[in-house]
């Protein structure tokens, strides 16, 4: 395994170690942890875990859900598995190294999902210039899984009335809704995500409903940076508690 970093979160309580050249999680997954929101008992899964930043950052905030992590690529998943060992959450978080298209599968994710988290490629494959580190690519570009893959995959795994949230680059939000809206997940909440209060959306959330009914609840613009570079007071909130 290449050399790792270590990250800390919550002041120190969580350890979070990533590769230190290869592929490593953004303030995304972050934001799309912050946003999530299970249930008590809730079974959660974070398709393309990588190295396991959401479910850990879930598992942390609510001891009594159980969250599966899928992640196709063998290091981050070993990686994943790792973190979750050191910080003794193997009763809460379950990794497993698979094709998200192969799933579902009894002996290893059982039954439906009441929540399904995704912070998938953005990029398609052919779309502009493909990093050279493997890892980096197979993150961000749909080489592995394309969008349609992660929204059908959702579909197959949800109970009925179950929430998909996913983070996505806000020029490809029609993408994102019509893939929902065909497998039968009714968007139900969208929120944009700028950089600075004065920049356009870069990101947006997306949360829909399996079976959900129409209407949509659109949030405030979220703001990461401070003009002065600082994270705003509410994503220094999602990472300090």
């Amino acid at each position: 395994m290449d050399a790792l970093t270590t990250d800390s979160f919550f002041n120190g309580r969580l350890q979070i170690r990533q590769p230190e050249h290869g592929y490593r999680f953004s303030i995304d997954a972050v934001l799309l942890a912050g946003h999530a929101a299970p249930q008590p008992q809730d079974l959660v899964l974070d398709l393309g875990t990588g190295c396991g930043i959401i479910p850990l950052i879930l598992a942390y905030r609510n001891p009594k859900i159980k969250v599966y992590g899928v992640e196709v690529q063998q290091q981050l998943a070993d990686l994943a598995g790792l973190n979750v060992k050191k910080n003794g959450m193997e009763d809460r978080i379950v990794v497993c190294c698979m094709d998200m298209k192969e799933l579902p599968t009894d002996d290893m994710i059982p039954g439906p999902m009441d929540l399904v988290v995704s912070n998938p490629p953005y990029r398609k494959a052919l779309s502009g210039r493909l990093n050279p580190n493997r890892q980096r690519a197979v993150a961000r570009h749909e080489i592995k899984a394309t969008l349609a893959d992660v929204v059908e995959t959702a579909r197959r795994m949800l109970r009925v009335a179950g929430r998909l949230l996913m983070i996505y680059p806000a020029q490809r939000m029609t993408d994102l809704v019509i893939q929902m809206r065909a497998a039968d997940i009714e968007p139900k909440f969208v929120r944009l995500v700028h950089s600075n209060a004065h920049a356009a959306a870069k990101l947006v959330l997306v949360e829909g409903k399996k079976q959900g009914r129409p209407g949509v609840k659109v949030g405030p613009p979220l703001i990461i940076y401070h003009e002065d570079g600082s994270y705003s007071s509410e994503v220094q909130e999602m990472l300090r508690s």
